[in-house]
């Protein structure tokens, strides 16, 4: 796989492979806010700072994952592996990618939020290292509320 670091452009192609991941939580309850985002939404947070890395096979986009560099961390969202691709190890790829990335600008820690009620993505991310810290209930602009965990690794 070729993971290469997203550019402005690249808008259209992170929002394809995010919805396409992201459909199989079309009907949870709430909805996931990831299906809401536009190719403009994306473009706003690219310009404010956010970062994203595109996985590619044989030049099709396969993952995507959006990140910030904060204090001592990268923290990670809207990870996407298109449904046909997942199992096949891309995402573990991709997170020693930005693991690597994340040492490589002195940050301690991987950090990111997970919906408390998809387990398999939990269970993900603890087999490669990474604990949940905190249980919290983030409550959004549209009224709802959703149960999520904050995961981290430590780099050290």
């Amino acid at each position: 796989m070729n993971i290469i670091e997203a550019k402005l452009s690249d808008a259209p192609i992170i929002r394809d492979v995010m919805i396409r991941a992201f459909l199989i939580y079309e009907h949870a309850e709430p909805p996931t806010s990831a299906l809401k985002e536009t190719v403009e939404s994306i473009t706003a947070a690219l310009k404010d700072g956010e970062q994203a890395v595109i996985g590619y096979i044989e030049e099709e986009p396969v993952a995507m994952v959006r990140f910030r560099l904060e204090d001592d961390s990268l923290y990670f969202s809207r990870f996407s592996v298109v449904p046909e691709r997942q199992g096949q190890g891309i995402a573990k790829e991709i997170l020693r990618f930005l693991e690597d990335y994340a040492t490589q600008q002195g940050k301690r820690v991987v950090a990111c939020k997970v919906r408390a009620d998809v387990q398999k993505n939990i269970s993900l991310y603890q087999s490669i290292g990474y604990h949940v810290c905190e249980e919290s209930v983030l409550h959004r602009t549209d009224g709802t509320s959703i149960a999520v965990v904050s995961m981290e690794k430590s780099l050290s």
